[in-house]
């Protein structure tokens, strides 16, 4: 039945091989736990679960974020056996995940972007590939893995949008500004030539000529970040971060912030709120007349 719930998840839900395999290796390690406590998977009891979450609590002291996540695996796996009626009811739908440490994401201020974006040399083609690289990222707030699948009949020059094929095999449009279209004119006109030996559709490109991976473009960060005076160990996702903290604090509202990143649900996009806040306070004791100083 595992099997057969694993093809459900890759042809019809279009999960990604990584979660695929995770659900795969969370929903085996709870059958290994059931069959050592002699418990048959189709019926299972309330207190089953509860006792299998204690053991991953206590005895393997388990993260509640590792928990959460083996929650949700086990949680699809018997709505599937429900919906396939191998089960009558799905009891996993009843527990609720553990309440996690929720940690702020990590951006950068104008300031610091400014210096960075500084470091490629404009003069040779890795430089100009590096430039298009922070200015995409950070002018539409896309994720690595969007960047590195965008090719060029995804661009619209005149209109200055990219399509972006998502997670899910969700496309949306995205906009980017005058500073990302001029570098990627230049990139488009000098640097990519040079680049592509192969005749790659391809936007951005390694060394070699080929199709830049994620793991690429995180190394061109890491470099690049090494030329800074800032502190800071860089991700693509900060420079995603900051596309949003910037946009919020420049007056967005959330749920254009929302579907700008692609977010499913408002809850994933919330987060950023809670790094706005000081923005906000400082805005409403300049505002509002009885918070201003006597």
């Amino acid at each position: 039945m595992i099997k057969k719930y694993l093809e459900y998840l890759e042809y019809q839900r279009h999960y990604s091989k990584y979660t695929i395999d995770n659900y795969e290796r969370d929903i085996l390690e709870f059958l290994e736990y059931l069959e050592r406590e002699n418990i048959d998977y189709l019926k299972l009891e309330y207190s089953d679960i509860r006792l299998y979450l204690g053991y991953l609590k206590e005895e393997k002291h388990e993260k509640s974020t590792s928990i959460s996540r083996k929650l949700s695996a086990l949680r699809s796996y018997y709505k599937y056996l429900c919906s396939n009626n191998k089960i009558t009811s799905n009891l996993f739908s009843l527990i609720t995940s553990p309440k996690k440490e929720q940690k702020l994401p990590r951006y950068f201020e104008y300031n610091e972007l400014e210096e960075l974006f500084a470091v490629p040399l404009l003069d040779n083609k890795l430089g100009q590939r590096d430039r298009l690289v922070l200015e995409i990222l950070y002018a539409t707030g896309i994720r690595v893995g969007e960047l590195v699948k965008i090719k060029l009949k995804d661009l619209n020059r005149s209109e200055r949008t990219i399509l972006i094929h998502g997670k899910g095999r969700k496309m949306r449009i995205v906009n980017y500004g005058e500073y990302a279209s001029d570098i990627l004119d230049m990139y488009l006109n000098d640097g990519y030539k040079e680049l592509n030996k192969f005749n790659s559709d391809y936007l951005i490109l390694n060394n070699q000529g080929r199709a830049i991976t994620e793991r690429g473009v995180r190394y061109i960060l890491t470099n690049l970040i090494k030329k800074t005076s800032l502190h800071k160990n860089i991700s693509p996702h900060m420079l995603r971060h900051s596309f949003a903290t910037h946009l919020l604090n420049e007056g967005c509202d959330i749920l254009s912030v929302k579907e700008l990143l692609g977010h499913e649900s408002i809850s994933s996009t919330q987060i950023y709120t809670h790094i706005t806040n000081d923005q906000l306070k400082n805005i409403y004791l300049h505002s509002f007349p009885r918070a201003k100083s006597k």
